[in-house]
């Protein structure tokens, strides 16, 4: 078993924004597991950049909402590792722009709870979840998403409110968990706001949201 100060799963984390916070959070002392999909070649360069920083990390293949591959995954961190310190939920599950929304809702509110509770025995009193999202998806219904987003934003709001009803259970084990919501609707730096995923990842006393991007979407939110 590899020991390491701090212990880091992030979904999605071959590209984009979970490629980055991935990149941040290189350290001597934290174990960084980048989680992917399809994109082995993404996800290994992800973790040659984080080697390179001086950092340690391992590729590791899991699509969130097939049950069997998670559970897989969840079993090579406890014979690997022995715990989590912070589980960054960044996948939506591989879903297309036009999956249809009620579908959506299902398979990424099962696929964020499943793993949510397949790491829970592993994340000690401390630990940290942070959930990472866009506004279209957070205020879903409540506001117009653009055209052909209607699928995604149903599934990352059922995987965030999926997780509050398991909030007591959190809280019980010491678990806290930080909602990161990203404005889709205008140029957020990608360094930006991976840094504010990265912060509520390893800083004392995160909030519970934190937003990043237009204040004129907030407030324009019915």
């Amino acid at each position: 078993m590899q020991l390491f100060a701090r212990v880091v799963l992030i979904t999605g984390a071959s590209r984009g924004i979970g490629a980055e916070v991935a990149r941040q959070l290189a350290a001597p002392d934290t174990h960084v597991i980048v989680n992917y999909r399809e994109q082995v070649d993404r996800a290994n360069a992800v973790v040659e950049a984080i080697r390179g920083a001086g950092g340690s990390a391992t590729a590791l293949a899991a699509d969130i909402s097939d049950d069997v591959e998670v559970a897989a995954m969840m079993q090579y961190i406890t014979t690997q590792f022995g715990k989590l310190d912070a589980l960054i939920l960044n996948a939506t599950g591989g879903l297309d722009m036009g999956a249809d929304p009620g579908h959506a809702m299902r398979l990424n509110r099962d696929a964020q709870r499943r793993l949510t509770t397949l790491a829970m025995p592993l994340m000690p009193a401390g630990s940290r979840i942070v959930f990472v999202t866009s506004h279209q998806a957070h205020f879903y219904p409540h506001k117009a998403v653009p055209k052909g987003y209607a699928g995604i934003a149903a599934s990352k709001r059922a995987g965030e409110t999926a997780l509050y009803a398991m909030r007591s259970e959190l809280d019980h084990a010491g678990i806290h968990v930080t909602v990161a919501s990203g404005d889709g609707t205008s140029i957020v730096p990608v360094e930006e706001f991976a840094t504010a995923i990265v912060n509520a990842a390893v800083t004392p006393s995160p909030s519970t949201i934190v937003y990043r991007g237009s204040a004129d979407y907030l407030m324009t939110v019915a």
